[in-house]
């Protein structure tokens, strides 16, 4: 079933789900995108050349070009309706893992780690390796990188980060606002959701943030943030979908979900009232009403810790 996205429709689910095949390494493993149909039957199996480690980021660039990374080893492909998969090199060798396109043909890529350390009570824990870049002793600088199309850079946005519960955590899933002047991100699991001013290259004050102590449960976690059709923020919790004023930060409403561990969202094509979203943990994918949190439509991917990567095709 191995075959490149030129069969992919309206509809269509692309997951990545990177096959965990090495016993030495988590996160390792052979780079694998699932194509669902909009029945969530598997249509293909696409392997990925160049990857070592979880591939995830995936998003449709404006011709339809489907961008993904591994960050581990410092790999962007691009995948054409053609068949063709393409690695580019031009933006460097740094630790990127999400794209966002702007309207006036260039790119804006975020990096996922920052720093030269992990938190000696998780790294206990971890079982992969995070890599230097090279000719350097850091994992990464967790900064936005602005790109013309042809990869020349315009612009090195400074982004504070939080670490996330590792303390190396970067930008690891951000939205930009639908005038481009504002980048709302976060450091998965990291208790702020953090605003950068992209047109006066500056830090602007959390849109939220929780400091300790917490109440009981799972300390308060961001892990993903879309912008709505109204201009609304829908950012989710690991838990729960939440909808934010991007301007105050006032949460206007929260829907729980089912269990915990939901770590992507993709706002599904129409109205505005459905997404997708995807367990970390178990490998789900759902379809979800954004306004109380109910399941749609649901498919299970086999691919527990390993999907980190989720785009419909419009």
């Amino acid at each position: 079933m191995t075959q490149g996205i030129q069969s992919a429709v309206t509809g269509d689910i692309l997951v990545a789900a990177t096959q965990l095949n090495n016993s030495a390494d988590d996160h390792a493993g052979e780079g694998r995108i699932l194509h669902f149909d909009t029945q969530l039957q598997l249509k293909a199996e696409i392997t990925l050349p160049h990857t070592t480690h979880l591939v995830g980021g995936l998003k449709f660039d404006p011709s339809g070009v489907l961008w993904a990374f591994d960050s581990q080893e410092f790999v962007i492909l691009n995948l054409h309706h053609d068949g063709r998969i393409e690695r580019r090199d031009e933006f460097g060798a740094r630790p990127y893992s999400h794209a966002h396109f702007l309207s006036d043909g260039s790119v804006l890529l975020a990096e996922h780690v920052v720093g030269d350390h992990i938190k000696p009570e998780i790294a206990a824990r971890m079982h992969t390796e995070l890599p230097f870049m090279p000719g350097t002793r850091r994992f990464g600088d967790g900064h936005v990188w602005h790109f013309a199309a042809d990869g020349r850079l315009i612009k090195e946005y400074a982004t504070a980060t939080h670490g996330g519960m590792g303390g190396f955590l970067g930008v690891t899933m951000s939205a930009v606002s639908a005038d481009e002047k504002t980048l709302v991100y976060c450091s998965e699991t990291g208790s702020r959701l953090m605003r950068y001013d992209l047109a006066n290259d500056t830090q602007l004050p959390d849109l939220q943030s929780f400091a300790p102590p917490f109440p009981p449960g799972p300390p308060p976690m961001f892990f993903a943030m879309q912008y709505g059709t109204q201009g609304e923020l829908w950012v989710l919790r690991g838990g729960s979908v939440h909808r934010v004023d991007p301007v105050s930060g006032d949460t206007l409403g929260e829907a729980p979900l089912e269990g915990f561990g939901w770590a992507l969202i993709e706002l599904a094509a129409g109205p505005g009232t459905e997404a997708w979203v995807s367990n970390f943990f178990t490998g789900e994918v759902a379809k979800i009403d954004l306004q109380t949190g109910a399941k749609l439509a649901s498919v299970q991917t086999g691919a527990a810790k390993a999907v980190a990567g989720l785009a419909e095709v419009r």
